[in-house]
């Protein structure tokens, strides 16, 4: 008896595309082990290192630090003795920054103080607006009845200045630091719902249908579709509302008083003290940086681009 064996097309096509991949690999192994290694190349000093590109990446930020200071120091010459020129303020600023943590009653302290007291104050207006705001903007993406309700009060509250939110705090809260914190809320919470509403209605509609084919409760169509998609806008509407309220932050405090960059401040101007002044504004633009390169690193890993074919 004669036993026969009967290979499909597809068995067939897939034993092909096997044995190409095969030899296409032992042909690049052999190609790859007749090129010579440069193990050198990527170390400075080696034709092989990219000095434009090193260039590039240093020259431009020293030409613009350059500009800053030298139109610094013209306007310092211009202006007489109102305006610190940067060497006396890295002077005052070597000083301010060798005991930036002292505390010498509730109305004398540190720098160091003033700023983690704002941050502080930033972390809880953002934190409670997060808890708020996320939430409202899945709903108000996923039920278009919210979204028709939500959208005019948005579109009306959102221009409004944050500053004229700080007294209707101190009316509410009587007090000066819950209202601080109530106008970083209030400032940080539109990001947040409108960057959430949209990244809900951008989820492409194939997912939902399939979502509703396969019954799925809401609970799993947000935790296994809406969650991962909106992350990125999420993240996005994040990052906002973080730069807005440390801007925010620093007016209040002017107004308000008490301990934080802001009021520092305004302190050292009813000091005249200039080169502190501008020392607080250097460090206000530091800060923010780093918050929002931090940001910018976290919705970086949480970003995912769709792989094309």
């Amino acid at each position: 008896m004669v036993s026969a064996v009967f290979h499909s097309p597809l068995a067939a096509a897939a034993e092909g595309t096997a044995i190409k991949t095969e030899a296409t690999h032992a042909d690049s192994t052999r190609a790859a082990a007749k090129k010579p290694v440069h193990t050198a190349a990527s170390k400075p000093g080696t034709p092989g290192f990219d000095w434009r590109g090193l260039l590039l990446q240093v020259v431009p930020p020293l030409c613009g630090i350059a500009l800053l200071l030298g139109i610094w120091a013209l306007v310092s010459v211009g202006t007489g003795a109102s305006i610190p020129g940067p060497l006396e303020t890295w002077k005052q600023a070597v000083v301010l920054f060798s005991d930036p943590f002292y505390s010498k009653g509730p109305n004398d302290q540190g720098l160091g103080w003033n700023v983690l007291f704002s941050l502080q104050r930033v972390a809880l207006g953002f934190g409670l607006a997060a808890v708020v705001g996320i939430p409202v903007g899945f709903m108000i993406g996923r039920f278009e009845f919210l979204s028709r309700m939500f959208n005019p009060l948005i579109s009306l509250l959102r221009p409004v200045s944050p500053l004229a939110w700080l007294p209707i705090g101190l009316l509410v809260f009587k007090g000066a630091n819950p209202a601080a914190i109530w106008t970083i809320f209030i400032c940080s919470i539109w990001p947040m719902i409108i960057n959430t509403a949209v990244g809900v209605q951008r989820v492409p509609q194939d997912y939902m249908n399939v979502a509703r084919v396969l019954n799925l409760s809401e609970w799993k169509i947000f935790t296994k579709i809406l969650f991962p998609s909106v992350l990125p806008y999420m993240l996005t509407g994040v990052r906002l509302a973080v730069g807005t309220a440390w801007l925010v932050i620093v007016a209040a405090e002017m107004l308000t008083g008490g301990v934080g960059i802001g009021f520092w401040v305004w302190d050292e101007w009813n000091n005249l003290n200039v080169k502190n002044i501008i020392i607080a504004i250097f460090v206000i633009g530091i800060v923010g940086l780093v918050l929002e390169y931090a940001l910018i690193k976290l919705a970086t890993a949480f970003t995912f681009e769709e792989v094309k074919s």
